[in-house]
């Protein structure tokens, strides 16, 4: 035990020398910054990523977020008074105008509408007040736990914070809607509007990046150049995130060109591989145990023998057996540190046997 003990640290010691040490090299502005991988969320380089700052309008990927979960694209909003004349920027909602839902969304996140942001509030919840709680509780629910909402947009307040890792998760998480692709890399967008319906995107990682697709710039005084890109190379997608940042493009392009210079997608096991062949002794059936997801987790070169899958099987299985019942678990490690638990489930199904069925077994002479 001692001795996992001393190699776990060992390991994390190295881990942070590591990224601590390139991380000097690259002289960033940013207070605080992370890289992580899309799909596994692995953090590839980061610097003070959980310290509690201010956001700026890359809160608006949240907004989006509860958007896409709780309507759809072409709801027809109604807005009134409460969201016209917002302070910032704005797509100029006028009072009892009509608009798509999929149009405040390209006004949300090209535009950066203040406006925008208070009329998909108002739509979804009633108001800001109970918008707010959910833009909340979906932060915590997805391991956001350094982050406060008090408004849709991000218009400063003390009480109005994030962290560069937990915006990386909920982009993260906003990246499960294709939609939300869509909108982000959007370089324009017009929208059925009579007037202001030209949306040109803020965000230039779209044209300087190679592989650039999105996501959101944010300023405020209080806040300063607030930044988070992302960008897809040979089916890699790579989030950056950066905060306080007055060399907010150059330094995410440096986070991500570290990323994609020293790290590969690979593939560890695919969701419905075979992973293990059991037995149900009594019942004389032979049954396949397969991976319920994929794990496709960015590695150096020379992180490749450090990889280990340990596969446990459930101590009692009896029938009847539904195809995707969870049988055991699959833990993957990475120089012995826990990177991805998953589930082990049944290929098929498979029914109880009837009295004939276990009577016949009776007699069948054993092998």
């Amino acid at each position: 035990m001692i001795k996992k003990i001393i190699t776990l640290f060992i390991a994390f010691t190295l881990f942070i020398c590591q990224n601590v040490s390139y991380a000097d090299t690259l002289s960033l502005s940013a207070s605080s910054y992370v890289l992580i991988d899309e799909i596994s969320g692995r953090v590839l380089l980061e610097k003070n990523a959980h310290n509690k700052m201010a956001m700026a309008s890359t809160t608006k990927i949240m907004t989006a977020l509860i958007a896409l979960e709780n309507s759809n694209l072409d709801d027809q909003v109604i807005v009134d008074e409460r969201s016209t004349g917002v302070e910032g920027s704005s797509i100029y909602l006028k009072n009892e105008e009509v608009i798509s839902m999929k149009d405040l969304l390209y006004g949300l996140m090209l535009r950066s509408g203040n406006d925008s942001a208070v009329a998909i509030a108002n739509y979804i919840s009633g108001d800001e007040e109970q918008f707010i709680n959910l833009m909340n509780e979906k932060a915590k629910s997805i391991g956001a736990l350094n982050t406060n909402f008090t408004n849709p947009h991000g218009l400063s307040h003390n009480d109005h914070y994030s962290t560069a890792y937990d915006l990386s998760l909920i982009t993260r998480e906003a990246f499960k809607f294709d939609v939300f692709k869509d909108i982000v890399s959007a370089k324009s967008y017009n929208a059925d509007r009579d007037a202001n319906g030209y949306f040109l995107n803020k965000n230039q990682t779209l044209w300087d990046y190679p592989g650039g697709d999105g996501v959101k710039i944010g300023y405020t005084m209080a806040a300063g150049r607030c930044l988070v890109s992302s960008a897809m190379r040979d089916g890699m997608r790579l989030i950056a995130v950066s905060l306080q940042a007055p060399n907010w493009f150059n330094d995410n392009y440096k986070i991500m060109d570290h990323g994609f210079e020293n790290y590969r997608p690979y593939t560890i096991y695919n969701k419905n591989q075979l992973m293990k062949k059991i037995q149900i002794t009594k019942d004389n059936i032979n049954l396949n145990l397969v991976a319920e997801n994929d794990l496709i987790y960015p590695l150096k070169d020379d992180e490749m023998n450090s990889i280990k899958v340990n596969v446990t099987v459930n101590n009692h299985i009896d029938l009847p057996i539904n195809k995707g019942e969870i049988l055991g678990s699959i833990d993957t490690y990475s120089n012995g540190v826990l990177i991805k638990k998953d589930n082990l489930v049944s290929s098929h199904d498979i029914k109880e046997k009837s009295l004939i069925d276990r009577f016949i077994d009776f007699l069948r002479p054993s092998s």
